[in-house]
């Protein structure tokens, strides 16, 4: 799919992630939102705020299975639920929400999104099921069983990733603030700055709620960070560096970008942008 390069965004450079002795900073005019530029540069860090980020917990992945997945699907959200996979895919004119047969990557339903809107993340609560918009402020509404939709709401600035704690929905804004909201009205009901060993930590993408923790991927990187819906704080950092092989990319803005949790079977899955798999993982510490 093309990059839509008239929607590019250019941001206030600021320091934003440290990962072991690497950081990863945010630029003006380097990567913006998720079909556009939205990126980080790594810059090695010798110094000691970059050793005391290097205390916060990593960890390694191995393959469980892999799966097929559409390689035509710019990927914005992934929920498992009810048994079921569902995804969100975007860019203007080609966005949607879809069922996805985890074992083929058979899109089974799908409902549109009609342009202007860039779809970006979604999640299920209750009956329905939300997806937000990166630029045009709308979030929609749907009968997860159906996919008709049933609402719609506004909000101010940008939308990339969403979850849920089971009463609220989360959401991210490729800040380092996540943003609580009332399912029933959208209004804003807390911000939560999120943070590793005080550093702010930005491009805060999809989202997933994962045994108590929010888990967000961080654009243009293929790290996972874990955090404290209590504190906003880090508490580890997965390192998927790898997952999808070189002989399988695109180099076409494939990033890492969707996590579903299946809570029943504690199962967990990623995949990324235009990827051609769906991975199923178990993790392993290492530091």
């Amino acid at each position: 799919m093309a990059i839509l390069s008239s929607m590019r965004r250019s941001r206030t450079a600021s320091a934003v992630i440290l990962f072991g002795t690497v950081a990863f900073v945010s630029t003006a005019g380097a990567f913006g939102a998720c079909g556009g530029e939205r990126g980080e540069v790594a810059v090695d860090r010798g110094d000691s705020t970059a050793t005391i980020s290097a205390r916060t917990p990593t960890y390694s992945f191995e393959v469980v299975r892999s799966y097929p997945h559409d390689p035509k699907a710019f990927t914005q959200g992934l929920v498992w639920h009810d048994d079921r996979l569902f995804e969100s895919t975007g860019q203007v004119g080609q966005s949607n929400i879809r069922e996805v047969e985890l074992q083929s990557g058979r899109v089974i339903r799908q409902q549109d999104l009609d342009a202007p809107h860039f779809g970006e993340g979604i999640v299920l609560l209750g009956d329905n099921l939300f997806q937000i918009t990166w630029t045009t402020g709308s979030a929609f509404v749907y009968d997860w069983k159906s996919f008709r939709r049933t609402g719609e709401f506004s909000y101010d600035g940008e939308g990339w990733g969403l979850t849920t704690d089971g009463t609220s929905i989360i959401m991210s804004n490729g800040t380092p603030s996540l943003v609580w909201r009332d399912p029933a009205t959208f209004a804003v009901q807390k911000r939560l700055t999120v943070t590793d060993h005080g550093t702010p930590v930005s491009q805060l993408n999809e989202l997933e709620w994962v045994k108590g923790e929010i888990w967000a991927n961080i654009w243009q990187s293929e790290q996972i960070a874990r955090i404290d819906p209590a504190t906003g704080q880090v508490t580890g950092w997965i390192d998927l560096a790898g997952i999808l092989p070189a002989i399988d990319r695109t180099g076409n803005e494939d990033v890492m970008n969707g996590i579903a949790y299946d809570a029943v079977r504690d199962r967990l899955f990623v995949t990324g942008k235009l990827w051609s798999k769906l991975y199923e993982i178990t993790l392993k510490q290492r530091s």
